[in-house]
């Protein structure tokens, strides 16, 4: 029977890092954006413990007013990382008049929910290239597993430490890191229409982790409407699809 193991898990992770900033990065920064939520939270953690809050920088991005900073600012604090806070507001606004002015077509409800988190992986990403850092994908195996992140926004990152770990996983690793219980707990929620992440997909993460590590879904509908996200956000996980040319390629390819 599976049995998850903080403890153990959460040393493979820190070894993991340590061997990606050797090979990618060596002297390189971990780079978070960081929400205040239970995920960036851990993966800055995480970096923490292998690299040294030293080599740690936080991108705090509110899009103008964000009501749970407060959460952002205590794990800066408790880790004693060095941060910036980066405001995206005049970005999305500039880029969303431009759009409404200049498209044919009324701008979507799916636009105006995904295009901030790719603000906010642009900031990161710009930062990161200032400092000479690495970003860090913050995204569980819960969220993959139904597409709940932006395609080059929050799913996007050089390296990533938790996706491959549940929701329940992620919590217990950020329990073993000794992270304050209000940011393991912190209720997710989408930052713009007010909902839960759970309200958003309609089922709780702990039905969706049982069912990713067991097989098991009590509940027909539920289990029908993970399997549906699934099948229609699995792309998200793959690379680009590519024309598959096969001329001659002599360079050296180490």
């Amino acid at each position: 029977m599976y049995e998850f193991d903080a403890k153990t898990v959460k040393d493979q992770i820190v070894v993991w890092i340590r061997d990606f900033f050797e090979e990618n990065g060596k002297d390189c920064k971990a780079v978070v954006a960081i929400s205040g939520g239970k995920d960036s939270s851990v993966v800055a953690a995480l970096c923490v413990e292998a690299l040294g809050k030293d080599r740690v920088f936080g991108v705090l991005l509110p899009n103008g007013e964000q009501a749970d900073i407060d959460a952002s600012k205590m794990l800066v604090a408790h880790l004693g990382i060095d941060h910036a806070v980066v405001n995206i507001k005049d970005s999305f606004d500039g880029m969303m008049g431009a759009l409404e002015k200049d498209l044919p077509v009324e701008i979507s409800k799916q636009t105006r929910t995904n295009l901030p988190a790719r603000l906010r992986m642009a900031a990161t990403y710009a930062a990161a290239q200032s400092m000479n850092g690495r970003v860090a994908n913050t995204c569980n195996l819960s969220e993959d597993w139904v597409g709940y992140a932006t395609r080059y926004g929050d799913g996007a990152g050089d390296f990533s430490p938790l996706s491959k770990l549940t929701v329940q996983e992620v919590k217990a690793v950020g329990r073993e890191l000794g992270l304050p219980e209000k940011l393991v707990e912190k209720t997710p929620i989408d930052g713009l229409s007010g909902l839960t992440d759970e309200e958003n997909l309609g089922f709780t993460y702990a039905a969706l982790d049982q069912y990713i590590r067991t097989g098991v879904c009590e509940d027909d509908e539920v289990r029908a409407k993970i399997d549906r996200k699934r099948a229609l956000n699995k792309f998200k996980l793959e690379l680009m699809p590519h024309f598959a040319y096969e001329g001659p390629v002599l360079a050296k390819d180490n």
